[in-house]
């Protein structure tokens, strides 16, 4: 597992923080409308969706390519709002913080799904969780004074269900 290190060290570093928000995304995006859904370069990487959220001060849909921690056999996902380890909070926490309802695309299919921030012992429990899938969350930790969000995201159907 040499390359995931390598990986992993990179996207720790600095630099990485600085350019990575500009060309990920947009790296993503394309590609993801390319395929149309089959490929997520990220996802080669990490395991990611296509979040579509409404945008908490205009209302209009925002598409963002996302890695994320898959629960329970894709029945719900760990988002992490590390934002490569800048400052602020990146806009798409305040957008579900707003509007929890929300898509993702997952493996080519859109699941409508329903936001949570974890809070307390749930989100500590959580962190440690992310901390085993990805490492490199910890530095950016380090580098910011915010705490990082974390939002538990689940499928609408199972919501419903009362299915938890």
């Amino acid at each position: 597992m040499i390359g995931v290190r390598v990986i992993q060290k990179v996207s720790s570093a600095p630099g990485f923080a600085k350019v990575a928000p500009y060309v990920v995304p947009a790296l993503d995006r394309a590609v993801h409308r390319l395929t149309r859904g089959r490929v997520l370069l990220s996802a080669r990487i990490l395991p990611g969706v296509i979040l579509t959220s409404t945008g908490a001060r205009t209302g209009l849909a925002r598409r963002t390519p996302l890695a994320c921690m898959p629960e329970r056999d894709g029945a719900s996902w760990i988002l992490v709002g590390s934002n490569f380890g800048r400052a602020g909070h990146p806009a798409w926490t305040a957008n579900l913080l707003a509007h929890p309802e929300a898509t993702v695309n997952w493996k080519g299919r859109d699941v409508p799904v329903t936001a949570r921030l974890l809070e307390g012992g749930e989100r500590t429990a959580a962190w440690q969780a992310v901390l085993a899938f990805w490492p490199p969350y910890a530095t950016y930790q380090e580098r910011v004074e915010r705490e990082i969000r974390l939002f538990r995201i689940e499928r609408v159907e199972r919501i419903e269900r009362g299915v938890r």
